[in-house]
């Protein structure tokens, strides 16, 4: 049989799939460097304080793009343009997750309601960037030419995850309570369905690079399948709870600059 780890260690031994899988990495997290430093531009006078923060978040996902893209480079393989099925940050924003792009296109403040949607938004994400990150961590933490990539992006991942935390627990003490939970629950439950269709899109390419029996394709369908349903039953909630994160002021500093994969 298959487990993560072989699945993923087939991906990262072709170049095709490891172009693919890097390329949609890297567009993903490019989009987000974007749309946080427009909102880092729009935040609401009351809100300044948080500008410097979720523009670190901005620059930590420009970081990210650029680590992804160097590992290409190392290989000497160039990016692909990423398939519409398989783009997670675009398919969020038609499933009405986070600020639309019209809107941070815009350039007029955002309120406080666009700031509780844009870190609810960070809240449910980050929460499945940073389980995916772990995942990887554990088993590609000392890869050779994967692993320090893997470890620089896992930190920053439990980074943004605090600081979601922490921005939606000062926000509900201030008031927003109702607001925050209704929000996270709406982001929570589009994000499962998203996260499935772009998982089955993904896997439904890599088996076609890599030359994936039909019978080992269709296990990993019905997996993605079963995994959805068990989200959208209970999984959701893990991603709606609010707790005082044990890093505190996780973005209150500078951005890590990663010098070796700029």
């Amino acid at each position: 049989m298959f487990s993560a780890k072989s699945l993923f260690q087939e991906i990262v031994d072709h170049d095709e799939s490891f172009r693919l899988f890097c390329s949609i990495a890297a567009s993903g997290e490019a989009q987000g460097g974007w749309e946080n430093g427009r909102i880092a531009a729009l935040v609401p006078a009351g809100e300044r304080g948080l500008a410097p923060k979720i523009a670190r978040h901005g620059a930590d996902e420009d970081k990210h793009g650029r680590i992804f893209r160097a590992l290409l480079r190392k290989r000497g393989l160039e990016p692909v343009p990423v398939p519409a099925d398989t783009d997670y940050t675009m398919l969020l924003e038609r499933q009405g997750v986070g600020l639309a792009h019209a809107r941070l296109n815009a350039d007029e403040p955002l309120t406080v309601e666009d700031i509780v949607t844009y870190l609810a938004h960070s809240r449910v994400t980050e929460q499945r960037a940073a389980e995916q990150m772990l995942l990887l961590r554990r088993h590609f933490g000392g890869h050779p030419e994967i692993g320090r990539a893997v470890r620089i992006i896992c930190d920053d991942e439990e980074n943004h995850l605090a600081y979601a935390h922490e921005e939606l627990l000062r926000l509900a003490s201030a008031g927003h309570g109702p607001l925050i939970r209704r929000t996270l629950r709406a982001c929570a439950l589009a994000e499962i369905r998203v996260h499935r269709d772009v998982s089955l899109a993904v896997m439904a390419r890599m088996g076609r690079i890599l030359g994936w029996p039909r019978r080992k394709s269709a296990v990993l369908a019905a997996g993605i399948h079963a995994v959805h349903l068990y989200e959208r039953c209970v999984g959701w909630r893990r991603m709606v709870r609010l707790r005082t994160p044990l890093r505190r002021d996780a973005l209150g500093g500078p951005a890590g600059t990663a010098p070796e994969y700029a």
